[in-house]
């Protein structure tokens, strides 16, 4: 039997509905997160309030660096899973950018933007 060169439609479209779960999740806690930065959640007189703790200030900012920081990368992940729904479509989701061998479905599961096989990331590393 010969090596298998790409996943089948079947198989795409249970990769597709993974993706299209993981994308609802990121986009919502991406919306969270920008949220936090913009600071949303209302502007009121105990943003003025001549009382406020200076330490506080700090641990405020921070928490916006942080939520920025978090914001940009969920960005990101949803860039990679947009990504692969448009390999879905062109029917090489899967296949290893660096062997051109399938990725295992394993690792499609737990990282489904995968377009590298351990193998050839692992030699990356290297």
């Amino acid at each position: 039997m010969s090596e298998k060169i790409r996943y089948t439609d079947e198989e795409l479209q249970e990769f597709k509905e993974l993706i299209l779960k993981k994308l609802d999740k990121a986009q919502r806690d991406y919306e969270l997160l920008k949220a936090n930065v913009m600071n949303s959640d209302g502007n009121d007189t105990a943003d003025t309030s001549p009382t406020f703790k200076v330490l506080e200030e700090g641990a405020s900012t921070l928490s916006k660096e942080e939520a920025g920081q978090l914001a940009q990368r969920q960005m990101k992940f949803i860039q990679h899973l947009q990504a692969a729904l448009v390999r879905i479509e062109n029917k090489t989701y899967g296949v290893c950018r660096e062997t051109g061998k399938l990725i295992p479905k394993e690792r499609l599961m737990a990282v489904p933007h995968a377009t590298l096989s351990v193998e050839a990331k692992e030699g990356k590393r290297k």
